[in-house]
């Protein structure tokens, strides 16, 4: 994301994750042919995490096409070349998604969206 609504979101995903007992260890990776959102890890789990600002889930569902799990994988992998001490650990596109509401905002986090 580059907007800065798309920071705010990014920034209210990684702090949801870190509440959740995840550890961020990077965010904006621009690697391969993608951007990774969140890298983060939990015990024996390293998570990329797609953030999505939506108006509701099915749109932010909608928006991981396969042409983005692609290129998100295509990321994780340039990723964990450069990290290769977490090559070790089991890894998993996760999916964030954030629907303003009229007073707060829903964060739904949804583990190994895809494979």
């Amino acid at each position: 994301m580059s907007t800065e609504k798309g920071r705010d979101a990014e920034g209210k995903a990684a702090r949801h994750l870190g509440l959740k007992g995840y550890r961020i260890l990077d965010r904006n990776a621009r690697l391969g042919r993608g951007e990774l959102d969140i890298v983060a890890g939990k015990g024996d789990i390293l998570a990329f995490v797609e953030v999505k600002l939506r108006p509701n889930r099915d749109a932010g569902l909608l928006a991981v096409t396969t042409d983005k799990q692609e290129r998100l994988r295509s990321a994780a992998s340039a990723w964990l070349a450069c990290h290769k001490e977490h090559l070790h650990l089991q890894c998993r596109f996760d999916l964030i998604i954030l629907t303003p509401g009229r007073f707060l905002t829903h964060i739904e986090h949804m583990q190994d969206v895809f494979r």
